[in-house]
């Protein structure tokens, strides 16, 4: 259960630490009053995982980072999530192993809220998929430069319980997976295996760190 700061005990947990997030983010708040334009950056570690709805798969993500702007008057912040690419495997048909790699490309910055009570937020990303290697059965396929999403996957996540404003902890949600487009004659395959609603994630942020 994340816990009610409030006065100037959480103005100073929030200069000393913000958390935001993606995801696909999180970040802090504060009860007390802030001057115009004020706002704080923090950088945080992350991990963590999605799992593929469709194809019955969890990917692993990261590590990565997340660097978050809280503006301290309006209770708003922006990130940005930054993940290597995430590599997957499941069977198609229950028979045939398929292996993926995935890039997850920022349109745009991560935005959202904070609750100046509680410290608790919620963020959306649009994040384009782009699958940059595919193998089916062994064989590697060829999908071309521009195998993504047709429009971007619009991720919304929210911090959980336990969440904390200095030390992170995990935010979560849930997504749908776009078609996919330009991916040469495995185009079909793709879009018979990947695209759907009910795709989860979960992101855990490590300590934040002050961005100067």
């Amino acid at each position: 259960m994340i816990r009610s700061v409030t006065g100037s005990g959480m103005r100073r947990a929030l200069v000393g630490s913000a958390g935001a997030l993606l995801a696909v983010a999180g970040m802090v708040a504060s009860a007390g009053p802030a001057s115009a334009d004020t706002t704080v950056t923090l950088r945080y570690p992350v991990t963590g995982s999605t799992h593929l709805a469709a194809p019955h798969a969890t990917v692993p993500l990261g590590p990565g980072k997340l660097t978050a702007t809280a503006d301290l008057t309006t209770y708003t912040i922006t990130a940005k999530l930054s993940l290597p690419d995430a590599t997957g495997s499941f069977s198609e048909l229950s028979a045939v192993p398929v292996t993926a790699t995935t890039q997850f490309i920022n349109r745009g910055p991560t935005t959202g809220t904070v609750n100046p009570d509680t410290g608790a937020v919620a963020t959306t990303s649009k994040i384009t998929i782009r699958i940059v290697s595919l193998t089916v059965g062994g064989i590697p396929q060829l999908i071309g430069d521009s195998c993504e999403t047709v429009t971007p996957a619009r991720i919304q996540v929210a911090s959980q319980p336990g969440w904390s404003i200095i030390n992170g902890g995990n935010l979560a949600g849930t997504y749908t997976i776009p078609p996919f487009q330009h991916c040469l004659l495995d185009t079909l395959l793709i879009n018979l295996t990947l695209p759907g609603p009910g795709n989860t994630i979960t992101l855990t942020l490590g300590k934040g760190r002050t961005v100067h």
